[in-house]
């Protein structure tokens, strides 16, 4: 189970909705952006853990004050520290961009404000990404003579591959508008309306049965690298996993007496 006050600090806080299936996690710097730095990333990495551990369904990521995350904390860099230092400060974001695909719970982005460098990887690297109208993405890295490497994995995955290669390395910055023709967002919703769409996607996702979302989730990253005729043998025997399980067929008895569905999560 979640313990949203174990897992809260200074720089990161977690709640827990009543009924235990949504946690939502705030990265709370505002004097710096919510850059992400050691740590609110192992923060991130404990709520994704403790999810797993509990009933939670949906984990939403979101930043304090109107600002997403403007990526990683320069102020932690590692100049002159040697080779080690700078994959050790390099690789927590790595790790936590593989929690966020790994984990069984749906994961959403609330973007408002900037999503910059390492924030859009983060935000990217979730599988929904709602935006604010007034919303603002982009990989400045390159101005500082960075290489926004890690980030590219999750935003090359999600935007059309010549999109993705101006973004990555002009540095330019794009609207909400832009970002979801690029295929970075999933939502685009009016600065007023923002909050009342966040709960009304996050309300969707946690009613779907538990195995829906943690087979679902896992066997859509399983199939995209495939090729697709082994796609389509090993989803088959997904699909006959799913089918047999006990929420299936609380899903189906539901269905057909005009019920809302029990789920067990088995």
């Amino acid at each position: 189970m979640v313990d949203d006050d174990a897992l809260s600090s200074d720089e990161l806080a977690v709640r827990l909705s009543d009924d235990e299936l949504v946690v939502r996690a705030t990265i709370d710097r505002p004097d710096r952006r919510n850059a992400l730095n050691e740590d609110v990333i192992r923060g991130l990495q404990d709520v994704l853990a403790a999810a797993d551990a509990g009933p939670t369904r949906v984990v939403v990521i979101r930043g304090a004050e109107g600002t997403f995350c403007s990526g990683g904390d320069l102020q932690e860099f590692p100049i002159g520290q040697g080779t080690q230092a700078y994959r050790s400060n390099f690789g927590a974001l790595s790790g936590l961009i593989e929690a966020l695909h790994d984990t069984s719970a749906l994961t959403v982005a609330a973007v408002e404000g900037h999503c910059l460098a390492g924030g859009l990887g983060l935000a990217t690297a979730c599988e929904f990404v709602l935006a604010s109208d007034d919303a603002v993405f982009g990989t400045p890295e390159v101005d500082v003579g960075l290489f926004p490497a890690q980030a590219m994995a999750p935003i090359t995955r999600a935007a059309t591959e010549k999109a993705a290669l101006k973004l990555l390395f002009t540095g330019e910055e794009v609207s909400a508008d832009r970002a979801a023709e690029m295929g970075l967002v999933t939502d685009v919703a009016a600065a007023d309306e923002f909050d009342a769409e966040l709960e009304s996607l996050v309300e969707t996702l946690s009613r779907n049965s538990p195995v829906l979302i943690e087979m679902g989730k896992e066997a859509y990253y399983e199939q995209r690298e495939m090729e697709f005729g082994a796609a389509l043998a090993y989803l088959k025997e997904v699909i006959a996993m799913i089918a047999m399980s006990e929420d299936t067929e609380e899903g189906i008895d539901a269905f057909l007496t005009d019920r809302e569905p029990e789920w067990r999560g088995r």
